[in-house]
């Protein structure tokens, strides 16, 4: 059986088809470079200002680096071993976990009840969604000389002492008490108030996500509004979100550093970790060998306990 014969119009459909790939191949270059042209600049200032900071921090950790980020006796180790072994690095360890104690729950239950209370609101939703998240424009900075300066100065033109004035109670000074420890109360407070709107935010988004029907359904099935509702049906629905607010709000703690250093500055009965490897890597001795090494371990610290809490709470698995 003989072939068919090729019509005069396969050269011409072939021709077209060339002409389609490379128009096709034409327009994905054309979007790869424009790509480039928007992203290249922010992928080149993440790596000139994070990755080759992190890479050149693990490489100072295992030399001596006096005054100098540049390396110069190779101790292996021994930076390690040095932080590891530090009182005080140990101690801004503790600082922390005292600060997560109270900044995580608080956190957590606070911006949940704004979420609900705002969520409920049918007039003026935006008005008090924008209220509550204006706060987060504020800089630490900003933030932490208004507590220190207007609402706990230590002195009776302060807020807070004005208050207990009222009352007949003695001024206290807030930043500087030791026993009981008052300084926990400005540094607890000025974190509120700058994180809760951002995490109501997220909370919203959550509870938004959940499908009326589950609660007509509950209803039909007797369950009472308030707190059945919450607990059967609304803080299942928000596993996912819980888990990832803990898990930032955890994250932030061991990072903070704006309000403990503008606050009480650089002492040792309230000095987390950032403030402590601050004093170090930047300080009088400016031993950035011994400072890369804390960083390092304080981020593993970090990857530990986030791993741990996706464990616990099997974040990320199907469902979510």
């Amino acid at each position: 059986m003989s072939a068919p014969a090729k019509t005069s119009a396969d050269p011409a459909v072939a021709g077209e088809q060339r002409g389609t790939r490379r128009r096709r191949q034409k327009g994905i270059a054309g979007n790869t470079l424009w790509f480039w042209v928007f992203v290249g600049p922010f992928v080149l200032g993440l790596l000139i200002f994070s990755y080759l900071p992190i890479l050149w921090s693990l490489v100072l950790s295992f030399f001596e680096a006096y005054n100098t980020a540049t390396p110069s006796k190779f101790v292996g180790l021994q930076n390690y071993v040095d932080m590891l072994t530090d009182r005080n690095f140990l101690s801004s360890l503790g600082t922390f976990t005292i600060f997560a104690v109270f900044i995580v729950p608080l956190t957590f239950v606070l911006s949940l009840a704004l979420a609900l209370l705002v969520n409920q609101v049918k007039v003026a939703r935006a008005f008090f969604r924008s209220v509550f998240f204006l706060p987060t424009a504020c800089s630490y900075v900003v933030a932490s000389l208004i507590w220190k300066l207007s609402i706990f100065n230590g002195v009776r033109f302060g807020l807070a002492n004005t208050v207990l004035g009222w009352f007949g109670i003695e001024n206290i000074a807030w930043l500087s008490t030791v026993d009981p420890p008052w300084y926990w109360l400005p540094l607890v407070t000025v974190r509120l108030w700058l994180q809760l709107g951002f995490y109501m935010i997220l909370f919203i988004a959550g509870l938004q996500r959940i499908s009326p029907t589950l609660y007509e359904a509950a209803y039909v099935d007797g369950a009472k509004p308030g707190w059945q509702v919450f607990r059967y049906i609304t803080l299942p629905q928000l596993r996912a979100t819980s888990v990832a607010v803990l898990i930032l709000n955890l994250i932030a703690a061991y990072q903070a550093f704006d309000e403990f250093y503008n606050l009480v500055g650089n002492v040792n009965y309230a000095r987390p970790p950032l403030v402590y490897l601050y004093g170090i890597s930047l300080g009088s001795i400016q031993d950035l060998g011994h400072g890369s090494a804390g960083a390092l371990i304080l981020a593993v610290i970090i990857m530990l306990v986030t791993l741990l809490q996706n464990r616990i709470f099997g974040f990320g698995k199907a469902g979510d």
